[in-house]
């Protein structure tokens, strides 16, 4: 592996030990037979795993149903893909020409399994404490960001409840455009609320994170706050009910 990756161990707090673990983690399919796949499925069951505990521990009086729902939000593939461009994944990556040529290396769905890619490497080179603690290193952060209160529900479905309390009409969502190439666009929503004349804009990786985001700031508007269009913190990210 090239030297830059130690920049990348660094930033996850763990060297492997059996490099050869770490290489397969970073290789994608289109790059040939010893890819990740299987490192990224026991990954998943890994960082599941660590999530479920963090928020267990984090949040001693929630009941099940609300854990389920924010670990969902947590390991969803828009966060993951979020991580992996704050650790610049993308650069450390053996793509096929192909993948390379279109772009795969910010591509949201190679780069959020590689990043389980990684996590399942880290559990088979230093067993699960290695793995636990790395994902804690990631995912710390973004839980204790987490408020109980409103983190249960996603933003488009705490907008349609605070309207619908006061019968007003639901919000509009309207796609407005798309920006980038194919491989890594940006979606642009635009959230229309007519009875109070509030319209908010959104961006994200997707249409679905677009339309969260834009819900999200016209929460902040009807409750006074300050807010950016930008895409929201991993732990507020949800699919839509």
């Amino acid at each position: 592996m090239p030297a830059a990756c130690q920049s990348l161990e660094t930033h996850l707090g763990h060297t492997w030990r059996e490099r050869h673990l770490l290489t397969q983690a970073l290789t994608h399919r289109s790059h040939g037979a010893d890819n990740n796949e299987r490192l990224e499925y026991l990954g998943d069951g890994v960082l599941n795993c660590v999530v479920g505990l963090m928020l267990y521990q984090h949040f001693p009086d929630l009941p099940e149903g609300r854990l389920s729902r924010l670990r969902a939000n947590l390991v969803n593939q828009d966060s993951l893909h979020e991580i992996a461009r704050e650790l610049d994944l993308g650069r450390y990556l053996r793509l096929g020409e192909g993948e390379l040529k279109s772009g795969g290396a910010s591509r949201p769905s190679i780069l959020a399994d590689a990043l389980e890619s990684l996590f399942g490497a880290a559990f088979l080179d230093g067993g699960f404490e290695a793995a636990r603690a790395m994902i804690e290193g990631l995912f710390s952060e973004r839980i204790n960001a987490i408020n109980p209160t409103v983190q249960g529900k996603d933003a488009k479905t705490r907008l349609q409840e605070w309207l619908q309390s006061r019968h007003h009409g639901l919000p509009r969502y309207t796609l407005i455009d798309t920006s980038g190439q194919a491989h890594a666009q940006t979606f642009h929503v635009e959230c229309h609320i007519a009875a109070l004349k509030i319209t908010t804009m959104g961006q994200g990786c997707n249409r679905k994170t677009a339309e969260q985001v834009a819900a999200t700031a016209a929460m902040a508007q009807l409750e006074g706050k300050k807010i950016t269009t930008k895409s929201v913190p991993a732990a507020n990210k949800a699919q839509p009910a």
